[in-house]
């Protein structure tokens, strides 16, 4: 049962990799991304939440999402950096927020940090686009 359960979240993991070229840039040693729900709802929008892992230290680097970005920190620390604004330090137990196209990045602190993000996005644009 419990090998069932791992393959099929192995396959679901591996899915959104394939489905978001986002996902696939975000996808590496420091950065792991585990799709828990999706939903295409509301209209000409789609729904996911994303469990992220980041490693110690590690700096997700500046992009931008087609809609909303709610965060909540489950473990660990982060500092979350918009452009223009001072940089948000968010431990375990709080929360933030991306608004659409708001340029961002995070750092992840000495321990990582385990997110829960819900992403409320258009339905055919990439769930992140790398920002220069």
């Amino acid at each position: 049962m419990i090998r069932k359960s791992i393959a099929v979240c192995l396959v679901s993991l591996a899915a959104f990799a394939v489905t978001s070229p986002a996902a696939t840039a975000q996808q590496n040693e420091t950065v792991k991304r585990t799709v828990l729900q999706k939903s295409e709802f509301p209209d000409k929008m789609t729904t996911v939440m994303v469990q992220i892992d980041i490693a110690p230290n590690a700096t997700v680097p500046r992009h931008t999402h087609p809609g909303v970005e709610v965060i909540y920190v489950a473990e660990g620390a982060m500092d979350l950096a918009h452009d223009g604004e001072p940089v948000q330090h968010l431990k375990a137990g709080e929360s933030g927020i991306n608004p659409p196209g708001v340029i961002h990045s995070v750092t992840a602190g000495p321990r990582g940090v385990k997110l829960v993000s819900t992403y409320v996005v258009e339905k055919d644009k990439p769930m992140a686009t790398p920002a220069p």
